[in-house]
């Protein structure tokens, strides 16, 4: 996690700063799953789980060469009007570090009855007997809303960012994530 590449939202009165990041993580999501890269991860630096926001900005880390050759298969040319892309820089010297990690929550409980009716083969009566309403929880997490696809459908990725102690070394999935390696936060 030699450099870094930073992504700044710009304000917008009719564009909310949380579909511009939705856009830019869709289309980082494409360009990672494209590109087969594991070795770059991202951060917020303005991430607030108190007041569920990712910020206005997004930083992707990793090798020079790595980043490089990422913003050349990025395709950014309809967001430019609400975003300003830096340049690949050296991390500073002194920086603490941070995971950044998905946080899968509990399904709805409509999907966990249909789950438990195809794997253990019981009614739908007693699908709803096991499974009441009441075990489906929301996560209270910052989100990106992302489209799959393979699918089509659109899902909440809900991303957790947590202080570490020390630098882990490793490799990050198409969401750019991991669940244990860290990434520098200055």
């Amino acid at each position: 996690m030699s450099h870094y590449i930073e992504f700044r939202i710009l304000p917008d009165p009719e564009f909310p700063s949380s579909i511009i990041m939705n856009l830019l993580y869709n289309k980082l999501h494409k360009t990672l799953v494209q590109t087969g890269s594991t070795d770059i991860g991202v951060s917020f630096p303005d991430f607030d789980n108190k007041r569920n926001r990712l910020g206005e900005k997004l930083r992707l880390h990793g090798s020079d060469v790595h980043l490089k050759n990422l913003i050349d298969n990025l395709t950014l040319s309809a967001l430019l009007d609400h975003l300003r892309v830096g340049d690949v820089l050296e991390v500073p010297k002194r920086v603490s570090f941070v995971t950044v990690k998905r946080v899968q929550c509990k399904s709805s409980a409509e999907r966990m009855r249909r789950r438990l009716i195809k794997r253990c083969q019981v009614s739908d009566e007693d699908a709803l007997n096991r499974i009441s309403d009441s075990v489906q929880k929301q996560s209270t997490l910052p989100y990106v809303r992302l489209k799959s696809n393979s699918t089509g459908q659109s899902f909440r990725l809900f991303i957790d960012q947590q202080i570490a102690e020390n630098p882990v070394t490793g490799t990050f999935n198409a969401y750019a994530l991991s669940n244990g390696v860290t990434v520098p936060m200055f």
